[in-house]
């Protein structure tokens, strides 16, 4: 067999030594290079693992989303002994489809926050959600992974509107128009147990002001889940004077998951003594009213300017202050 270095140990002149000896180091240089090259391509180039078509798909959904930046790699985080193992799987079983996970996390969510979390100087314009209390309960105190919501479909990761039922199932809100609402439509970052507090309820039952004190909040529940111009434009329109009583958050009488409209025998409910208050027995127990009628959603005092206008209906007027009296 052919030594090269005894060869040139042995009898060829210097010359021929020196252009041998740059030879074998150019084929070193090179061999290393073209090694480099392809371990680079196959840790850092995404078209590597497109290089497998069952992969294409997933491909093409990657390139079309946020995350388009980012290299295979960045995310899939695989020992050489696993690449490997892969590679054998394909080579050796020829697959027609990915199989399934098993409900196995293919990215768990210490690398989502590795960009998410704190500010990371290769990917400073990613979104923080560090002051987020919907990721803070789902991710950190129910350890729901970030790929639950975040990718359950493949590389799209803006779940989609109404993704939360696939978890909270039979919670579609009902009536009153509101049936095709996303979960995040109402549900906000802005309060403590993430329900709808009052100003977002009149995202769309309010007015302009209140629109554009929310959005510069820019919560997610704006700056992705906006209610349709569509929906907020006939939505039924309230005014809530800021002097009114019973200042609380409109879920309290309204049940979207149940009934928008609110039921108004339940006002009793609260006002559990109210009928031994005044006339109000002889109006709901004896004719039948309902509170409604003269306490109007919203407003709920009776004025005398509202009195003068809906007591004489029935009877002629009387001071309001009388009613009270008994």
């Amino acid at each position: 067999m052919f030594n090269p270095f005894k060869w040139l140990k042995e009898g060829m002149p210097l010359k021929g030594k020196v252009i041998i000896a740059v030879l074998l180091l150019a084929m070193f240089i090179g061999g290393g290079v073209v090694a480099f090259k392809f371990y680079d391509f196959t840790q850092n180039n995404p078209k590597f693992c497109v290089s497998c078509h069952l992969m294409q798909p997933a491909f093409d959904a990657w390139a079309a989303s946020e995350h388009k930046g980012l290299n295979c790699h960045d995310c899939h985080h695989l020992s050489i002994p696993e690449q490997n193992k892969l590679l054998v799987s394909f080579v050796m079983h020829r697959p027609s489809k990915v199989p399934e996970r098993h409900g196995k996390v293919i990215v768990n969510y210490q690398i989502c926050i590795t960009c998410h979390w704190e500010k990371n100087e290769k990917f400073p314009k990613a979104k923080l959600i560090n002051q987020s209390r919907m990721h803070a309960k789902h991710v950190f105190i129910e350890q729901i992974e970030c790929v639950k919501c975040h990718g359950y479909i493949t590389h799209k990761f803006t779940a989609e509107e109404r993704f939360c039922i696939k978890c909270h199932q039979g919670r579609e809100v009902h009536g009153t128009g509101m049936e095709e609402l996303a979960c995040l439509n109402c549900h906000t970052d802005r309060t403590k147990d993430l329900k709808p507090g009052r100003k977002k309820c009149l995202y769309c039952h309010g007015n302009d002001q209140v629109r554009k004190e929310l959005l510069t909040d820019a919560t997610l529940d704006v700056t992705h889940y906006q209610p349709a111009e569509k929906t907020v434009r006939k939505a039924i329109k309230i005014v809530v004077p800021d002097k009114a009583p019973m200042q609380f958050d409109c879920y309290t009488c309204h049940k979207p998951h149940k009934s928008a409209r609110p039921d108004w025998g339940n006002c009793l409910s609260c006002h559990e003594n109210i009928l031994r208050v005044g006339k109000h027995a002889s109006h709901v127990q004896v004719m039948g009213m309902k509170c409604k009628q003269c306490h109007k959603p919203h407003i709920w005092k009776v004025s005398p300017e509202q009195a003068k206008k809906d007591c004489v209906s029935c009877h002629e007027y009387k001071d309001p202050k009388l009613f009270i009296g008994g």
